[in-house]
């Protein structure tokens, strides 16, 4: 089950299409879908937390706890808001595109996915565009 949760001034559009992309994109990499929940927050919720459990004295746009179980995934995904609008300015590209990106990041890496190297980099935003091409919105 895909949960939204709003911490902060904001509302996903569409709650109904993005959950049934994710839960696609789970079941694309062969995995099953348990408990996933997104907390849409700002800068200073999730500073906060990465200060508590990280130890991160930064700002950052998505912090994902992993609780998954053998092929089930389960996990709290935290994406603030304000650094997802930042980046988008900076990127480029859409706050709709940039945020997209920003919710499949999460469940790549409770799917197994890493960002630390520049390989596991490259893959990560691989499989980023494979996702997000995934996505459709009946008009």
């Amino acid at each position: 089950m895909i949960n939204f949760n709003y911490e902060f001034d904001f509302n996903l559009e569409n709650e109904e299409a993005i959950s049934k992309w994710i839960s696609d994109v789970i079941t694309s990499e062969n995995k099953k879908e348990g408990e996933i929940n997104y907390i849409f927050c700002d800068d200073d919720y999730l500073h906060k937390i990465n200060l508590e459990h990280l130890g991160h004295d930064t700002l950052t746009d998505i912090i994902s706890f992993d609780y998954t179980v053998g092929n089930e995934l389960h996990g709290d995904i935290f994406i603030s808001i304000e650094r997802v609008l930042d980046n988008a300015s900076d990127f480029n590209v859409s706050f709709d595109n940039e945020l997209k990106r920003v919710l499949v990041h999460g469940v790549l890496h409770y799917c197994g996915y890493k960002d630390k190297t520049d390989k596991d980099e490259l893959l990560m935003r691989s499989k980023e565009d494979e996702k997000l091409a995934m996505f459709h919105v009946e008009q």
